[in-house]
């Protein structure tokens, strides 16, 4: 059954969407740590309403017949779910690749060895920063730091290809360089170096994590110097921070354009903070096939194409490369997800946001606000 959105372009011709490439299979919510940027919705998914293995299994399956090519299996912590090694298992069986995102916490060289049997293909590993202190005091968790390092051996030992995710922000932003060197003795092939986006946990440490316009900068320069220098090595993924943009990034390469995220209640999304447009709706997989969730939906199709584009953005010859930028992001600050992401150099909100963001940034007392969740999780 289709929905009552319908792509279009300007003209008004129907617009089909192409095929998934990536899926992101959120299994859990659960996770030891408290990362004050997570992710997640602030508010989380219980245990009790997880995916068990075999509906994933099932979900895998309609990707891959969808045309998906690739899983990245994440969380919250992946680790937390006991049965971890079957969902991996079946993503193979599906013939998908598999990449495990994990914070490293929990996971026992034992268990990464029976994950290696199950068919993860790559590892990709979260760091809070490149000092213990630091590491502990973001993650909310003592140890982690010496845990995750003991895990980045394990994953050498074993042969796992291996990317560092380094979430940058105003506390650690400064220290990227040795973040990059880190990567490096770590054996790394990929680093992505994604500056900290304001939704969900995030937005609620704005004054905590926005990073200055000079650690913007010095953060670019940083990113340009070391894919020349590590050319060949290692690659350097870098999602800078938009509030200090000209123009906004092409958020997920274009709403139902190349992936789809699914979360540990079987929701099917376009994007992590999709929930957050509250007029939305939002299939399930455990309803409703997963290709008629990508080609039919509402929430697919609503931002598809460009014929829901309002000026600026339907005249600007960018209309095609940023697609308006982020829908979330709009939401949030204009009060309209149809609107131009404001922290566009052409959205008539954009001086408010740049303003806002250099209000954050000069804070220095705003306590971390750690990622719980509620009691009875």
């Amino acid at each position: 059954m289709k929905d009552q959105f319908q792509p279009q372009d300007l003209d008004g011709n129907p617009v089909t969407p192409g095929l998934p490439m990536a899926m992101l299979a959120e299994i859990t919510h659960r996770c030891p740590l408290a990362c004050p940027y997570c992710s997640n919705p602030v508010e989380l998914t219980r245990a009790a309403q997880e995916l068990d293995a075999e509906t994933w299994a099932r979900i895998f399956r309609e990707a891959a017949d969808l045309g998906v090519l690739q899983v990245h299996i994440s969380g919250g912590e992946p680790g937390a779910r006991r049965d971890l090694a079957q969902i991996v298992a079946s993503v193979r069986d599906a013939g998908l690749y598999v990449n495990l995102i994990t914070s490293g916490i929990g996971i026992t060289r034992q268990r990464l060895q029976e994950l290696d049997t199950a068919g993860v293909d790559h590892v990709q590993l979260s760091l809070q920063g490149i000092r213990p202190d630091m590491a502990d005091r973001i993650s909310g968790h003592p140890g982690s730091w010496d845990k995750k390092m003991g895990f980045a051996e394990w994953v050498t030992e074993i042969g796992f290809p291996l990317t560092i995710n380094a979430v940058v922000h105003r506390q650690n932003m400064d220290r990227l360089p040795d973040m990059i060197e880190l990567a490096e003795t770590l054996g790394a092939r990929r680093i992505e170096v994604a500056t900290v986006q304001f939704h969900g946990w995030a937005d609620l440490n704005r004054k905590a994590l926005m990073p200055t316009r000079e650690q913007a900068g010095f953060a670019r320069q940083v990113v340009n110097d070391a894919r020349g220098r590590l050319r060949g090595r290692m690659v350097i993924d870098y999602v800078p921070a938009d509030h200090h943009a000209i123009y906004p990034k092409a958020c997920m390469g274009g709403w139902g354009s190349t992936g789809l995220n699914i979360g540990p209640d079987g929701t099917v999304l376009p994007c992590h903070a999709a929930q957050t447009i509250d007029w939305m709706r939002f299939d399930n997989a455990r309803d409703r096939p997963l290709a008629d969730i990508w080609h039919d939906s509402g929430s697919f199709n609503a931002f598809r194409g460009t014929g829901w584009m309002a000026e600026p953005c339907r005249t600007c010859d960018r209309k095609t490369v940023d697609f308006g930028g982020c829908r979330c992001q709009a939401m949030a600050m204009a009060g309209d997800a149809r609107a131009t992401d404001p922290v566009c150099s052409k959205s008539p909100l954009h001086a408010q946001v740049v303003a806002r963001a250099e209000e954050d940034a000069a804070s220095d007392t705003a306590d971390l606000i750690y990622r719980r969740m509620k009691k009875g999780g």
